[in-house]
């Protein structure tokens, strides 16, 4: 174990004289990876796993993951942050750790669907030397719970889609949740810093880098099993404005195309927003209205929330 003023680093036994082809970057923010570690150790692979913690402080916690660290067969590394650093400064650590030539970023809440999700990976990397690919996500494996009804609905209409379609728009449909990524390719364009909070920090990244690399869409995906509950969708979508109204300035040319901005445009001369926005929220909390509607209301309290940067 290693530490400095602001991170301790733990290694496991196979770390240190390892060569890895395949960095996988995991950032962690009081979730346990350890169910997504235990299904990524496969030797075959030549694959590092690097797991940040941002600033959780939760000791039991890091004493969990740092314990299935050391029992990986991979070569595995811990960085414990003191302090948290947000989604992007996160990420753009983690790849200041890897020592691949591609990086493939997992959320902490996703699980592999195919048995050979990290093999195709790293097939991809060496084999194909692909700068930029997006496995697309599922919730195959997610447990059916009340309280997330309604992230389950939006996310299967919007977001679980298999890659012909995410082809379509190919920036729109790349997730840090499971990302393959070239080490020169990411040295030329980080995450952008200046986002804060939640949202829209990867499909920014990708817009900027997608004007210089294709982004391949391919189906090889991970479940996303951390679905939130109502409350918890509004207070992101809530902190997302901001970084919204980041990407309408620098994107315009692009984001212009997507529905939440039209929507926003579309909303944006009606008067009272002060009133009629608490009520679109209100009803899309409701969990004994239809899940369709809810649906429907929290979209449009999203697109009434960006109303200020369009």
């Amino acid at each position: 174990m290693t530490s400095t003023a602001n991170e301790i680093v733990v290694n496991n036994a196979a770390w240190a004289n390892a060569t890895p082809r395949l960095s996988v970057l995991i950032p962690t923010f009081r979730d346990d990876p350890s169910a997504l570690l235990k299904a990524l150790d496969d030797p075959s692979t030549r694959a590092e796993i690097i797991v940040l913690d941002d600033g959780s402080g939760d000791e039991a916690l890091a004493k969990r993951i740092a314990g299935r660290i050391e029992r990986l067969r991979l070569p595995a590394r811990l960085i414990r942050l003191t302090s948290n650093q947000g989604r992007a400064k996160g990420r753009n650590r983690l790849a200041s750790h890897a020592r691949a030539g591609h990086f493939l970023f997992l959320d902490s809440d996703m699980l592999p669907n195919p048995e050979n999700f990290l093999a195709r990976w790293a097939a991809l990397a060496e084999g194909e030397n692909t700068p930029i690919a997006f496995g697309g996500f599922t919730l195959e494996q997610t447990p059916l719970r009340p309280e997330h009804a309604l992230h389950r609905a939006m996310a299967l209409k919007s977001d679980c889609t298999l890659a012909p379609e995410r082809a379509k728009s190919p920036e729109k449909h790349v997730f840090t949740s499971n990302l393959l990524v070239r080490r020169d390719v990411f040295e030329t364009v980080e995450f952008d810093e200046g986002f804060t909070g939640w949202g829209w920090e990867d499909v920014e990244w990708a817009m900027r880098v997608g004007r210089h690399h294709p982004i391949l869409h391919i189906d090889n995906s991970a479940t996303h099993l951390g679905l939130d509950t109502a409350s918890a969708m509004a207070a992101k979508y809530e902190q997302s404005a901001s970084n919204f109204a980041r990407v309408v300035s620098a994107h315009r040319d692009i984001v212009s195309a997507y529905p939440s901005y039209r929507v926003a445009r579309a909303l944006k001369p009606f008067p009272g927003r002060d009133i009629w926005r608490p009520m679109l929220k209100a009803f899309a909390l409701n969990e004994a209205a239809p899940t369709s509607l809810r649906a429907f209301a929290m979209r449009l309290y999203r697109a009434a929330l960006y109303c200020e940067a369009v």
